[in-house]
């Protein structure tokens, strides 16, 4: 935590000033969005730019305050562009894993930066996996245990279905942070493995739920 460098706070204020406008202005909001028809007529976009609204403040609060915890540790090891490259990734692939399953539902459609945060999010544990965080800033919990506990509640968002929050996106997400991380800092594998190895289950087992159609009963 600490301070917020540059990256960061350029990366919340644009969430923020996306959010807002989109709070105000459907048609920007439905322009914009992550929407499965929408994509297939062209808008190809909508890919990137669904990861910077949201459905509402709590929904824009939780992804940045998360970020706000998680994006120095990132920063500090790796430096301001492999950060970018890890959020943008992670956003990107967790949007094209929830076109994958919902390519053949034309009314689905979804926004949230929480693919690009869960990456960041699985990155800082890869590379600091003893992080500590104070649950309602006050409990202290492993930072690996609010990690899978995340990933516990988006299980219970896919199923639920009743927002158009991008759910799906978060494993795709965490995947991807997961995969870049190794790929920019291969000295994870040897130096943190059993992180390596507890954080791929979820991961694991999202995966499963999802292609097993479990998520979509």
């Amino acid at each position: 935590m600490g301070e917020l460098s540059l990256v960061t706070l350029v990366i919340i204020a644009a969430n923020a000033l996306i959010s807002f406008k989109g709070f105000s202005d459907e048609t920007f909001f439905n322009k914009y969005k992550f929407s499965t028809s929408d994509i297939q007529r062209g808008s190809k976009f909508q890919i990137f730019t669904s990861g910077f609204l949201h459905v509402d403040t709590s929904h824009l609060f939780v992804n940045m305050l998360t970020l706000y915890f998680f994006a120095n540790v990132v920063i500090w090891q790796l430096g301001s562009v492999a950060f970018l490259i890890i959020y943008l990734g992670s956003l990107l692939l967790g949007n094209l894993l929830s076109y994958y399953f919902h390519k053949n539902d034309p009314y689905y459609t979804a926004v949230g930066a929480s693919g690009a945060v869960m990456g960041i999010l699985y990155s800082a544990i890869l590379l600091q996996p003893d992080m500590t965080l104070g649950l309602f800033f006050i409990i202290p919990v492993p930072a690996y245990i609010f990690g899978i506990g995340y990933l516990l509640y988006t299980i219970y968002g896919m199923k639920r279905r009743t927002d158009n929050i991008g759910h799906d996106a978060h494993f795709g997400g965490a995947t991807g942070g997961y995969i870049l991380t190794m790929i920019l800092a291969p000295w994870v594998l040897e130096s943190h493995l059993l992180m390596v190895i507890l954080l791929a289950v979820p991961i694991v087992i999202l995966f499963f739920l999802q292609r097993t159609g479990y998520l979509s009963r």
